[in-house]
């Protein structure tokens, strides 16, 4: 049995010490029967884009002939090679690692990595060429590419740029102008990029880039519009991610026996699953890392990690607000509502990003869309649905939902009531600690928030609250049920355990409307009735039953039946 590679992302350091590879090489055959050799391939974070690059790195690498055997004897290409295995020279850069506090730290930061990864590439193939680490990383990237043509004839580099758009990311989310100054024309990235392509006329034969958002595609266009976008091409959907039949293979490998993976799966499926990168495919991807972390940790303890998300990824994915923050006025509050309730945003998503043209959006939704925070679900007359991909991501959603609106009330919701909310509902049947909280936010509500507000904004605030309560119920927003859709319906993970189960209708009225409230209150009443007359709502344990009707920030609660 070979160990998980959680945290691998070096195919050798994976081969050597025993770990166990979810095969990816059929890929490398499929790169190259395109027609274009300078590929660009955008994944989430944490899909395993890393480890693929290194997989090219070792497979195309003059340097390690010797070693392939050993390499890949156990994988599709090994057992089916190409004629340009082991035929390039590798020239590999990582930008993830930059520092972007300023633009010079960031330029810098390119600087060093453009100098050191130069310097690896001129001692593992025995240039004679000084790496001058205090030029500009254009100049030493063009004198690298010319003593290259002149001391190895008829020879050829492979390119691999790893991250290409981290620093970019960054500084879009905190300093814009920073940003656009890197990749403006005169920018120091840009004209570096354009040295790359100029290479292409000599000794750069192939190119594979790596990265999370085409965000700085068209400032660099002039300079590299070379490269071939496979994001979305359906011949490269699960190229990085695990599918469902690697992840089986995964608990295969590791001996669970059919029982735990029957229990294991549902649960990787509803909170890792869900990714499409592509309108034609019909498969839905996981993402890697998540799943090596579950299993790695269910191998360790012999049961499920109290957290279903490494907090390490958490932290990469906590950038979901600084990107939400980047889009103006109420766009950002309106995806947010629209998405969170499980609603599909029918939109087509964008190819470059523009940083001179303000975040609308079109691509405010086409950056979550690469992020992770939303994929493809469906499609409409040829147009992309997006959706919030699982739970993980809808967590993190309803966070920064919750987070931001106390932020902007100068609010602050002690978190130990979330404790006692799922105790009350689990053992009581109970709303009241939800509605309590729910009050406090909406009584810190403006005048001018209420001039928007409606019933959706009541559910979506309500729904942020449960869905904090992580893995104590199912949430089931508009769960269809004979054509008719209840608000809010809620299952205890946990059936065998007694727990109450909760269904809810909302209603909302104006402050001058509040001589509605008991035809509000019969209107929910009779929906409620009526949903509980189907049988699979019949079907469902110690169920309790609620209408919520706000008027304004006054919250009428009623039990039904």
């Amino acid at each position: 049995m070979k160990r998980l590679p959680k945290g691998i992302s070096n195919y050798e350091e994976l081969v050597e010490e025993g770990y166990y590879y979810v095969d990816k090489t059929k890929y490398i055959e499929k790169l190259e029967s395109l027609d274009d050799k300078r590929i660009m391939f955008l994944r989430p974070r944490k899909f395993g884009k890393t480890l693929f690059t290194s997989v090219l790195e070792n497979y195309y690498d003059i340097s390690r002939v010797e070693k392939f055997d050993k390499l890949f004897k156990d994988t599709y290409i090994g057992q089916n090679p190409t004629k340009q295995k082991n035929s390039y020279h590798i020239l590999k850069f990582n930008f993830s690692g930059i520092d972007t506090s300023s633009v010079e730290e960031t330029l810098n930061g390119f600087k060093r990595e453009v100098a050191s990864s130069i310097q690896v590439f001129v001692k593992r193939y025995n240039l004679d060429f000084f790496v001058n680490y205090e030029d500009e990383a254009e100049n030493v990237l063009d004198n690298l590419i010319k003593a290259f043509y002149t001391q190895k004839t008829n020879q050829k580099i492979y390119v691999i740029i790893d991250e290409y758009d981290h620093f970019a990311n960054e500084l879009l989310s905190f300093h814009t102008e920073q940003f656009k100054n890197l990749v403006s024309k005169n920018g120091k990235v840009r004209k570096w990029y354009e040295i790359l392509k100029k290479g292409t006329e000599t000794v750069v034969n192939r190119i594979f880039i790596t990265g999370v958002a085409p965000i700085t595609l068209d400032s660099l266009t002039s300079g590299f519009n070379i490269s071939k976008d496979i994001t979305r091409d359906q011949r490269f959907n699960e190229m990085a991610g695990f599918t469902k039949d690697e992840v089986i293979e995964l608990m295969d490998e590791q001996e669970i026996s059919k029982e735990e993976q029957d229990k294991l799966l549902p649960t990787m499926q509803e909170n890792y699953d869900g990714y499409k990168f592509s309108i034609g495919s019909k498969i839905h991807m996981y993402n890697a890392n998540m799943c090596l972390y579950l299993l790695s940790d269910y191998i360790g303890i012999g049961r499920l990690p109290e957290s279903l998300i490494d907090v390490n990824i958490a932290s990469d994915y906590a950038k979901l607000s600084k990107m939400l923050q980047i889009c103006q006025g109420e766009q950002s509050k309106n995806i947010i509502e629209q998405t969170i309730l499980g609603k599909g945003i029918v939109m087509p998503i964008i190819d470059k990003f523009n940083p001179e043209i303000e975040f609308g959006d079109q691509e405010l939704i086409s950056m979550l869309f690469y992020l992770g925070y939303l994929t493809i679900s469906n499609e409409v007359l040829g147009t992309p649905e997006l959706k919030i991909p699982n739970k993980v991501m809808k967590e993190l959603y309803a966070e920064y939902f919750l987070e931001s609106l106390e932020k902007n009330l100068k609010l602050r919701i002690d978190r130990i009531n979330y404790s006692i909310m799922a105790q009350e509902l689990a053992f009581e049947g109970k709303i009241d600690k939800v509605v309590e909280v729910l009050k406090e936010y909406l009584k810190n509500l403006s005048n001018r928030d209420y001039q928007k507000f409606d019933e959706k904004y009541v559910k979506v605030l309500f729904y942020s609250i449960v869905m904090n309560l992580k893995n104590a119920y199912w949430i089931k927003s508009e769960y269809e049920v004979e054509r008719e859709y209840p608000d809010l319906l809620l299952i205890p993970r946990q059936q065998d355990k007694g727990y109450y189960s909760i269904m809810i209708e909302f209603k909302y009225l104006k402050k001058d409307e509040s001589d509605k409230l008991e035809e509000k209150q019969k209107e929910a009443r009779e929906q409620i009735n009526r949903y509980c007359k189907y049988e699979e709502i019949n079907a469902v344990d110690n169920l309790k039953k609620y209408s919520i009707v706000a008027v304004v920030d006054d919250i009428h609660c009623e039990i039904i039946g």
